[in-house]
């Protein structure tokens, strides 16, 4: 065939070569002195090019945003699995280390030595492996063949709790608690049976005895991890998801040994109402409501117990690598330097003090000191005995807790003990308190109280009693307080605190066992059969939890790490669906539905979590069913997340099941961050110090670069020989911290290896005014499987220029899941030695961070609390968009990014451009004149074919505003909505020219001509024909879920949309325009309400946007305002300053009232509180489409249990729990 060019392409071409050497030619000119006499000749030359430009419509192309995939490593699970064949261990090892969690946590040396323990046992299909009345003091793990583990009622029959299988365990750390401790118990519900022939490794607990006789300072590390996990696991799941409260601890006191003696103490000095008779304290002691904080007597304070970061170490510990328990002492949150505070000088002075005093307690404690002089009588609160009966009780007190703790030296607890009295009422400790003691009650009880699940009311759990002890849990754990204590009646009682507590461990490790068997006597039966079959689990980098079309039969809950959800489209195409940190509970929705699993779950990082089989839900559900009310409180959740949503990637077949109140974004709920610097010149250490300060005002937050971990751990803490120990170590910092920065090397060390290991989130830093450049250290790590998402950062000079050339930086790396630009304080590029930029940063550090800064909005994109501004189109009225804008400023109201439609589109980018409501009033204020000409109108005017104007004027106006910037230039994140009408579809644009997709939103049918989109050619329209407030895609955009990557918590939408008259005429089933033009000239009749054809077709463009907007203002997210605008008309422009008023007034006063209700704070506070694993979030998953009445039906399921013969080993006492009746308490 004859090619040949069309003639708008052969202009086009010799056009183009024209101008090329035009250029040239100018450019050798300018190249030489230019002589007076050729600067005319010049500028005709300069002329032309301008005319030859505008003639051929010859512009510079700006490079475009390359749309990339993500790799294949964040899409996908590796496809082996645990490998065991290819390991140099035995399998029996490898299946031992993988399951048995608590082993995970040794040192190599004990770790074999317990495997050497280790013996097989071949079981027949139906052979029992453990049965009822047998001893329970193994741990078991299957090597091939399947396990059942069932269940006993009192009645015979028997449920399945859970299935076993190859690689699987079943063990109870309370039953090895029990045996560590001495008090080995039988099994007396629960056994095992081989479902098939099956081969079971057998570790007798007793191993562990033996190994910690050998190593000693592994016994309070080691009984630590199974408090951990009792408190993290087993109440996570069975408290905070199910609801359980009291149904957790048994509600008879266990034994006590010390219950006679003390009683025989109380009455050989007088009644015990006489005992509890102090001075009656001032009216200002009860009123502060009990903070248990300052119960700790003057002359105990100790230096270094403040603090949210970890102390420094003493010298002892940085020579070497840490102690198991230097990491005991850290996982309690108690700083090791104090260990030097009980041998000092400091220590023994305050020994010797033997004065008498009462100190009066803010909460209405009173606290006496240890005392021996007979002839202080003035200040003794024990009546008319005074000082010697106060002493000998002090003392018999501290023999029964010698007793209880099994002390072998008493002289442990001098100065470590303090005698409290309590008046009725006070609050000791508060459920959530982080600095916690030990309390053991002499006289009167202490009440336990727990907040309900989603009540504001609290229940009691159980009461302290005389010779028992309280607050163990969260003293050897770490973790905040999972109760309220309260004394209801006076109650007097000796205090431990917690680092007292851990330098008597320090001096007599076996003190742990008998605190730690005073908790595992007061967990109900429920919780020790529940703890046989609630797994803690590990899962490798990489490696899928589950795959999609599985078989769904257990629910998740995330402990620490990171998990992927990926679903695979029928095209074979995979999507990201959402991500999980700390807390987030994975797959239920499956579980309870009995679907096949939706998506596949992956490991982004090493992630361990608390799996909850099947057989184990249904067995709570009979025995407990309020927990149905609980699962379809979960359940409903997601479904009416999903009737905001109507639309989603499961649309077409069933409803995707996101929560309405917290998104699955990928970038929230992070807990590792590591930042990597593209450059040598990037400042890397100044900017971690400033972001770790922003974030400091969020939760307590640890940066940990190679030079700390080597200060902290050791020299060779980051020699593969120490891998194990490092791990364990930074993953309890990542437990006890909101966040945690992890700073590589400028090199590719083993740091910065584990850096990009430990990480949920990259952070690439660059600097915004260089030359757009990809570093070494990151073309090394393209060449590796990275799974963290990464985003892209870049540092700008406070005097610097705004953003450019963003879409280069992009361009050039793989991809990035977003980036961010940050204008910096000269601090973070002031050179300094590492040793001045510290001391600097300490002084930072005093002060509170700005929330108005860009560090804090990082800060806040990071921990997934920013705040998103949306507006809406109304055409003149947006002009009050700048006025609530200026009035978020004055209130402290800070905005993370901004999204917009029409003229909230325009609004939005200017802001978005200048970050100041002044520059945008100013620049806004210049556009409206333009608006305001009634000649360019005129101007514009073409032949109505399309719409009444060309649009050429417009464009100009709009172009002028925002000449050449890219939306990725712009300072904060921006979107803007336009309705495709060749798709009919909404598109949201994050990428490309700003002033063309302005213009595309702001296009209005018939009187502008579509836009034409400069990627694909489609015909783009004004974006509030579909969403005119588009604040609900914040959550469920269908195509791309813009939003949930950007990360934005509360939304706050301003409508300044024109509102429609409701009130209309009924005029029957037919009208006659000759009627209503009558009713219309006849000023004495009756006017009547009938839209025109006009309004007809404008109310049928706007359908889908009034049925958004109402979603929007009912949504629990968002924060509806909607100034008083109605007066103004679409056209309204010369009335700018009097509109920006309105918005300015009204402002005003809805943030002050936002201000006197809390609200901005709640805002502005991060999503978790200091209990990091309380989170609402749930999974993105398919359910069937299904009522109510359905979803009940299916939460309620319960499979009807066995009938089975016990042949005599069914335990005779129930495990079933008492009703716990008020009146026993009294």
């Amino acid at each position: 065939p004859k090619y040949r060019f069309r003639k708008r392409d052969k202009m086009l071409f010799y056009g183009r070569k024209i101008m090329r050497k035009v250029s040239q030619s100018t450019s050798s000119l300018v190249d030489t002195t230019i002589s007076s006499t050729s600067r005319p000749r010049m500028k005709k030359k300069l002329k032309m090019l301008n005319i030859a430009k505008k003639f051929l419509r010859i512009q510079k192309e700006l490079p475009t945003l390359q749309l990339k995939e993500p790799p294949p490593s964040v899409l996908e699970a590796d496809l082996t699995e645990f490998d065991v064949a290819n390991s140099h261990l035995p399998s029996e090892v490898l299946y031992m280390l993988k399951n048995v969690r608590v082993l995970g946590h040794f040192e190599k040396p004990l770790f074999l030595e317990l495997c050497k323990h280790m013996v097989f046992q071949q079981c027949q299909q139906g052979d029992y492996v453990f049965r009822p009345g047998q001893p329970d003091t193994s741990i078991y793990v299957l090597q091939d063949g399947k396990l059942e583990l069932f269940l006993t009622e009192p009645d015979g029959k028997e449920t399945v709790m859970k299935e076993v299988f190859p690689g699987d365990s079943v063990h109870s750390l309370l039953s090895i608690l029990d045996v560590i401790t001495g008090h080995q118990r039988p099994y007396r519900t629960v056994c095992a049976r081989a479902a098939e022939d099956s081969t079971v490794l057998r570790l007798p607990v007793e191993a562990f005895s033996a190994v910690f006789e050998k190593y000693p300072e592994s016994l309070v590390r080691g009984v630590q991890i199974i408090m951990v996990r009792l408190q993290r696991v087993t109440f996570l799941a069975l408290h905070n998801y199910l609801g359980l409260t009291n149904e957790l601890f048994s509600h008879v006191p266990p034994p006590s040994p010390a219950d006679v003696p003390l009683c025989r103490t109380c009455n050989r000095y007088g009644s015990s109402p006489s005992l509890a008779m102090p001075p009656a304290p001032a009216p200002s002691a009860m009123a502060s409501g009990g903070s248990a904080a300052p119960m700790t007597a003057g002359n105990q304070v100790r230096a270094g117990k403040g603090g949210l970061g970890p102390p420094p170490p003493p010298p002892c510990i940085q020579k070497g690598p840490r102690s198991d328990f230097d990491m005991a002492y850290e996982r309690g949150r108690i700083s090791v330097s104090l260990q030097e505070d009980s041998t000092g000088a400091l220590a023994a002075f305050s020994r010797e003090r033997k004065s008498v005093t009462v100190e009066e307690q803010p909460s209405g404690v009173y606290h006496y000191n240890y005392c021996e002089d007979d002839s202080a009588t003035g200040d003794c609160p024990f009546g008319p005995y005074q000082g010697r009966q106060t002493s000998t009780i002090f003392e018999a007190a501290k023999r029964e807790l010698v007793k209880l703790m099994k002390v072998e030296d008493p002289s442990l607890l001098n100065n470590r003990v303090l005698l409290h009295h309590a008046k009725a009422g006070t609050v000791i400790a508060r459920q959530g308190d982080q600095d916690v003691s030990l309390h053991f009650v002499l006289w009167g009880c202490l009440h336990v109280y727990q907040r309900m699940i989603d009540k504001a009311e609290d229940v009691c759990l159980f009461l302290t009693q005389p010779g028992e002890m309280v607050g163990q849990l969260a003293v050897l754990t770490g973790e905040p307080l999972i109760f309220t204590i309260k004394a209801n009646r006076d109650c007097t009682f000796l205090k431990i605190s917690k680092s007292d507590f851990y330098e008597i461990m320090r001096e007599q490790p076996s003190v742990v066992l008998s605190v730690a068997h005073t908790v595992a006597a007061r967990m109900s039966p429920f919780v020790r059969q529940m703890d046989f079959a609630i797994d803690w689990m590990a899962v490798e980098a990489g490696r899928a939890l589950y795959r999609q079309g599985d078989k769904s039969d257990c629910t998740y809950i995330a402990l620490n790490g990171r998990l992927r959800s990926v679903i695979q489209k029928g095209s074979g195409k995979k999507e990201l669906i959402g991500e999980y940190g700390r807390g987030d509970l994975i797959g239920v929705v499956e579980a309870l539905t009995r679907q096949p699993r939706a998506t596949t779950v992956h490991a982004v990082r090493d992630t361990e979590l608390a799996k909850l089989p099947e057989g184990t839900l249904n067995n709570i559900k009979r025995r407990y069913p309020q927990v149905v009310t609980r699962l379809i409180h979960l359940l409903s959740q997601k479904i009416l997340g999903n009737l905001q949503q109507l639309r989603g990637p499961f649309a077409s077949s069933s409803l995707g099941m996101a929560s309405s109140s917290e998104p699955t974004n990928p970038t929230s709920n992070l807990s590792t961050v590591a930042v990597l610097p593209v450059c040598d010149d990037v400042p890397t250490a100044a900017f971690t110090l400033e972001l770790k300060h922003a974030l400091n005002a969020i939760g307590p937050t640890l940066l940990l670069t190679s030079d700390i971990i080597r200060a902290r751990l050791g020299s060779s803490a980051l020699d593969s020989i120490q891998e194990y120990r490092l791990s364990g170590w930074l993953a309890q910092q990542e437990d006890i911290h909101r966040i945690v920065l992890y700073q590589t090397d400028c090199t590719l060390t083993p740091w910065t290896v584990r850096c990009i290991r430990q990480a949920d989130c990259i952070l690439i830093v660059g600097l915004g005014d260089q030359e757009p450049v990809l570093g070494e250290l990151e073309q090394m790590l393209e060449n590796t499987a990275v799974r963290a998402l990464k985003q892209l950062v870049l540092l700008h000079r406070e005097d610097g220029p705004s953003p450019s050339r963003t879409v280069e930086w992009l361009n050039m790396r793989s991809w990035c899941s977003g980036h961010l630009h940050i204008k910096c304080p000269r601090r973070v590029f002031s050179r300094r030695s590492p040793t001045k930029l510290r001391e600097m940063y300490e002084k930072v550090f005093e002060k509170s961070a700005d929330r108005h800064s860009d560090f804090s909005r990082l800060a806040r994109v990071l921990t997934g609390n920013t705040i998103a501004l949306v507006l809406g189109g109304g055409g003149a009225r947006g002009c009050s968009h700048i006025g609530v804008i200026k009035a978020m400023e004055e209130s402290g109201i800070p905005i993370d990014m901004v999204g917009g439609t029409s003229i909230g589109a325009f609004i939005g980018a200017l802001y978005a451009e200048e970050r100041s409501a002044v520059r945008t009033k100013q620049r806004a204020r210049e556009w409206a004149k333009c608006m305001n000409s009634v000649f360019e109108t005129v101007l514009d005017l073409t032949y109505p074919i399309t719409s009444m104007f060309s649009g050429s004027a417009f464009n100009a106006s709009i172009n002028k505003v925002f000449q050449d910037k890219q939306i990725e230039d712009l300072w904060l994140p921006y979107f803007n909505v336009t309705t495709d009408i060749t798709a009919s579809a909404m598109r949201v644009h994050t990428d490309g020219s700003l002033w063309r997709y302005v213009r595309a939103s702001m296009t209005l049918s018939g009187y502008l001509p579509p836009l034409c989109d400069p990627k694909d050619g489609n015909l783009l329209m004004d974006g509030g024909y579909i969403n005119n407030l588009p604040g609900n895609f914040f959550l469920s955009h269908p195509a791309a879920d813009i939003a949930r990557n950007m990360g934005a918590k509360t939304v706050i939408a301003i409508d300044v949309g024109s509102q429609d008259e409701t009130d209309l005429c009924n005029y029957g089933d037919s009208l006659s325009g000759w009627w209503l033009l009558w009713k219309r000239l006849n000023p004495w009749a009756e006017k009547v309400k009938v839209p025109d054809m006009a309004e007809i077709q404008s109310r049928l463009a706007y359908v889908s946007c009034v049925r958004q907007l109402e979603v929007v203002k009912s949504s629990s997210y968002c924060e509806y305002i909607r100034p008083p605008i109605d007066r103004f008309k679409t056209m309204d422009f010369g009335k700018f300053d009097e509109i920006y008023d309105v918005g300015y007034q009204h402002g005003k006063v809805v943030f002050d009232g936002w201000s006197r209700g809390d609200v901005i704070e709640k805002m502005v506070k991060d999503r978790r509180s200091a209990d990091f694993y309380e989170s609402k979030r749930m999974d993105v998953l398919t359910c069937p489409s299904a009522g109510f009445t359905d979803l009940a039906e299916i939460v309620s399921r319960i499979e009807p249990a066995k009938p089975y013969l016990s042949d005599g080993y069914a335990d005779e006492e129930s495990d079933y729990l008492t009703e716990y009746e008020d009146e026993g308490l009294e």
